[in-house]
């Protein structure tokens, strides 16, 4: 497939990388067009990909146009592309809290993929929740799924608004758990371990603790049980958290991004 990527910034790499590393296209079939020409010289120099500094030159002749650009540039990108892409071009949108109306209007064209992938898909261990507009053909959607599994699990849905849901909880999930790898670690030192051991350890806690839930037929409530003995010092942590309302506050976050994607969306 030959595709246009409108912006060259971490997120839109990632998708690169991906899809050369598994051979989805060639990167003689791929441009790249990016504002700033130390961006377009790295891209061109590491992955052997066509740059450019025209987004219209960029989406010339490509099958897919990726938008991966900030959200504040969006407006004026559109502006620029609006009436030069072909009906038969698939845009597809990493954009976070760009609605599919909101692109159809701007770009005025019909077929659309708005995606929600979160920063883990840089090393291809990333979740992408996605949806499109009615116009986008079955083959289209087959060939968007194909682009966004390269970069980790990839969920469609049929419903827009799950994509504000995907964003409070996939897309800046890494946050919440970066968070708590921070807080964890600092809890060790303060306890008195070096805190590149409180580090190691945390960070292998919770991979090990990820994979034996990603792997285990048990639910993470009846894990967490196996290891909570009865008045043992895991139970004496567990009632710390709950005493805290930690399933509560997490609730709350999460609740709380949600609804600030909406209101960004509506904007």
């Amino acid at each position: 497939m030959k595709i246009a990527f409108i912006g060259g910034g971490n997120m839109g790499e990632a998708i690169l990388a991906a899809m050369l590393g598994k051979k989805l296209a060639i990167a003689k079939d791929i441009t790249v067009s990016d504002i700033l020409e130390t961006k377009r010289q790295y891209l061109a120099q590491k992955y052997a990909v066509g740059v450019s500094e025209n987004n219209i030159d960029t989406i010339n002749g490509k099958d897919i146009i990726l938008l991966a650009i900030k959200p504040q540039t969006l407006p004026n990108v559109m502006a620029e592309m609006k009436g030069h892409i072909k009906p038969d071009q698939l845009v597809v949108s990493i954009i976070a809290g760009a609605r599919l109306n909101k692109l159809t209007g701007g770009l005025n064209h019909q077929a659309i993929v708005r995606s929600m992938p979160n920063t883990p898909a840089q090393i291809g261990e990333g979740v992408t929740m996605w949806t499109t507009t009615p116009e986008v053909t079955e083959a289209q959607k087959k060939t968007a799924g194909i682009i966004l599994g390269a970069m980790g699990k990839e969920f469609y849905a049929s419903d827009e608004g799950m994509l504000d849901m995907a964003t409070a909880v996939s897309g800046s999930g890494p946050a919440y758990v970066f968070l708590y790898i921070e807080a964890m670690t600092d809890a060790a030192v303060k306890i008195g371990l070096p805190r590149e051991t409180a580090k190691q350890m945390v960070m292998g806690t919770l991979l090990g603790s990820s994979h034996l839930a990603a792997q285990s037929d048990k639910e993470p409530a009846e894990l967490r049980r196996m290891v909570t003995s009865p008045g043992g010092t895991t139970a004496e942590a567990i009632a710390t958290f709950e005493k805290g309302g930690f399933s509560e506050l997490v609730y709350q976050a999460v609740k709380a991004a949600y609804e600030k994607s909406q209101k960004l969306g509506q904007g």
